[in-house]
């Protein structure tokens, strides 16, 4: 009997167009996660700022509390001193509810203004909210801080996959993936725009080659919104580091009456952001790949603009 030997035939490799809209995608989420990661950052900012002037203020109702439980406490001392308090004469309890227990005795009530109990169990109640809400705040904190771990680690391993993909390709093949038409940079002064968006503009394409990085905003790397927002920090426009968060920092403008320096977002939900030159043309950190770039205004879905300021 003779045995037939078989074997199994390498699998092909993707051809170009295939391997260029599977790293497109791939790049496209990683960015999606680094602009959740950014807006997750943003929120611990503001939940910090909340947690700090939570903890101020419980510090502020913990005095109150204690000047109040000490006037109270001194009218219970000099009832006690005139015989009014009973026979026991032993002192109040030192935790704040069993110090409000003892006061709620009628020999003790008897003795007291009662306008300084009423004073003494607000303070109480409203110093509990107070450490309720900031311990709330501190697991707020937590879960986000977690959060912003694993929104990180999925722009790092899409990117990683991408990156595997594009390794086993030649160089000028890599190049043409990651260039997706690139266009050579204006110079900043044909743009006819004045004021905030001249300076925006100039300041981003001074940035045309520097390298994308998730989270960077310079001085030599960037991604999309770290790009735009620094390029308005140099026209006096305070922007959030988040193109989600751009999205809503300025006056929402038609796609047909854009303006050199309008912001100008992509893709739904909102993750990616660039500048509008005019003609068409926009400036933006790209992707890890490309960098920082001039492309047409249409190269990615269109999700709306606004003009900052």
């Amino acid at each position: 009997m003779s045995v037939t030997s078989s074997s199994t035939p390498a699998q092909a490799e993707p051809d170009i167009d295939t391997v260029r809209d599977r790293v497109e995608k791939l790049l496209h989420q990683a960015e999606q996660a680094s602009e959740r990661y950014n807006d997750a950052r943003l929120e611990l900012t503001e939940l910090n700022r909340e947690l700090d002037s939570l903890e101020a203020d419980q510090g502020r109702q913990d005095e109150a509390l204690a000047g109040v439980r000490d006037d109270v406490r001194d009218a219970a001392i000099r009832r006690y001193q005139s015989g009014g308090l009973g026979a026991t004469g032993e002192l109040l309890a030192s935790d704040s509810q069993g110090f409000l227990d003892e006061l709620s005795t009628q020999t003790t009530v008897d003795g007291l203004h009662e306008s300084l109990l009423a004073d003494y169990d607000t303070e109480l109640e409203a110093s509990s909210l107070r450490r309720n809400q900031t311990e709330r705040r501190r697991d707020d904190i937590e879960e986000l801080e977690e959060r912003l771990e694993d929104e990180k680690q999925v722009a790092d391993d899409k990117l990683a996959e991408a990156e595997s993909l594009l390794s086993r390709l030649e160089e000028e093949e890599r190049a043409e993936i990651l260039s997706r038409g690139g266009y050579r940079a204006p110079d900043a002064s044909s743009i006819d725009a004045s004021g905030r968006a001249k300076a925006a503009i100039a300041y981003a394409l001074a940035q045309v080659g520097d390298a994308y990085v998730f989270g960077a905003a310079g001085p030599n790397a960037f991604d999309c919104s770290g790009l735009t927002m620094m390029a308005y920090a140099q026209a006096g426009v305070s922007l959030p580091h988040s193109s989600r968060a751009q999205a809503g920092s300025g006056t929402p403008v038609a796609k047909s009456q854009l303006q050199p320096g309008d912001l100008v977002f992509y893709y739904s939900p909102i993750s990616h952001v660039g500048i509008y030159l005019g003609n068409g043309m926009i400036v933006h950190a790209a992707n890890p790949g490309a960098g920082v770039k001039v492309s047409s205004v249409d190269e990615m879905p269109y999700a709306g603009a606004v003009r900052p300021g």
